[in-house]
């Protein structure tokens, strides 16, 4: 007998989703950083990037996010954060894909592509020509790197990351916002 893919949908997320947003960003960060980065580490970055207070000011400052929901239930498995750019090789015009996490249960079943989709369209909704959507990445995360230059992105810059007082190396990328999309 073959398990069943797990079943999730995506909606629109805003300040009241705060803790929801907070804990799927803790819990995502670290089934993908343990082992990576020391524990310390993921619980201070956790504690001051994934908090509520976090998210809620992110949303109230320009920030856009979407939830991944499973099916039954609307636990939170998956979510992607747009912002303002704070990131190296920005121009004016850019959006900084900040966030796009899935638990790895949710991985192959559609659900960070979906939510890619859904963070490229609102990006591209609005965007001034030559825009660019821009993102960081661990240079260790071969998967979330492969899954990145699928959909379009390549290296523009590399840049130092601080995660909970270990300093990571991050590729920043960049894809068009092509409005013919």
């Amino acid at each position: 007998m073959t398990a069943q893919a797990p079943r999730w949908r995506i909606r629109s997320a805003g300040a009241d989703d705060a803790a929801m947003l907070a804990l799927i960003g803790s819990a995502a960060f670290l089934d993908g950083f343990a082992g990576v980065l020391p524990g310390a580490a993921i619980v201070a970055h956790s504690a001051r990037a994934n908090s509520a207070d976090a998210f809620a000011a992110m949303l109230g400052s320009g920030g856009r996010a979407w939830l991944g929901l499973a099916e039954p239930g609307d636990a939170p498995v998956g979510y992607a954060l747009l912002m303002p750019p704070d990131i190296p090789g920005a121009v004016p015009g850019d959006i900084e894909l900040r966030r796009i996490y899935t638990l790895s249960r949710f991985h192959g079943t559609g659900l960070g592509p979906a939510l890619m989709d859904a963070a490229i369209d609102a990006a591209t909704a609005g965007a001034a020509p030559g825009a660019r959507l821009l993102l960081g990445v661990h240079t260790g995360n071969a998967r979330a790197r492969a899954f990145y230059t699928r959909h379009g992105f390549t290296q523009i810059a590399t840049r130092q990351f601080d995660a909970g007082g270990t300093i990571c190396d991050d590729v920043v990328l960049a894809r068009p916002l092509d409005t013919n999309r």
